[in-house]
């Protein structure tokens, strides 16, 4: 479903500093995966190109059968609308739109009739247990309350592929088992889908079917402790 091949990625002017460099990788339909590594070797990167956020410097990024390396913006956007949901550590909730409203976001993005974006935007706020929130504004929710609502919002539009960018780490170890929990039976439940965890937590990683390390010479398979 997901196949990266050979990605390289620099960042700097004069001087660029290579942040990725040959990397590749294969994520199948129904596959949760996730990547560790240390600080700045380019996990949040790598999570970047694959939504199209950035382009590859070299490489290829084929979600789908869609090249997205080889496509302009607008069509990058297209497809990171109709196929990708992201989950960001700091949530990223408009803190001017109601619990349902942030949620409805990536349906009416996606041309959703009305009936039934409201009756999506129910049934995921049920499946984060958040129902009886949907009225309230993220102001008056707790940090895991949050992320559950993102969690919703990433997975209204049922995408391809959801990437989750250290998802946990702003919240409490109570919060965070919950989070993960809750993200990887969406993730499962996710028809033909596959998800990509980035995480520094070795009990986020823990929650996924395969851990891979991030290292300046790529991605290789972690060692299980």
């Amino acid at each position: 479903m997901l196949s990266i091949r050979e990605v390289a990625k620099s960042f700097g002017g004069t001087r660029p500093r290579t942040v990725l460099h040959r990397v590749s990788l294969a994520v199948r339909r129904g596959e949760y995966v996730a990547i560790v590594g240390e600080s700045g070797v380019g996990k949040s990167t790598l999570l970047n190109l694959i939504a199209g956020l950035d382009p590859p410097d070299e490489g290829s990024i084929i979600l789908d059968g869609a090249d997205i390396a080889a496509l302009d913006d607008t069509a990058r956007t297209l497809l990171r609308r109709r196929s990708i949901g992201f989950v960001f550590q700091a949530f990223h909730l408009l803190p001017h739109l109601t619990v349902a409203q942030n949620v409805a976001l990536p349906l009416s993005l996606n041309g959703m009739n009305t009936p039934d974006a409201r009756a999506r935007v129910v049934e995921m706020l049920a499946a984060v247990g958040l129902a009886a929130a949907a009225g309230a504004y993220p102001r008056e929710l707790s940090g895991g309350e949050m992320q559950r609502v993102a969690i919703a919002r990433a997975l209204a539009h049922r995408p391809l592929l959801v990437l989750a960018d250290e998802p946990t780490g702003n919240l409490d170890a109570d919060a965070a088992r919950q989070v993960l929990a809750l993200l990887r039976e969406q993730v499962k439940q996710q028809s033909g889908g596959a998800g990509i965890l980035v995480t520094h937590s070795a009990l986020a990683a823990a929650t996924a079917d395969r851990v891979l390390t991030l290292t300046a010479d790529g991605l290789r398979p972690a060692e299980r402790g």
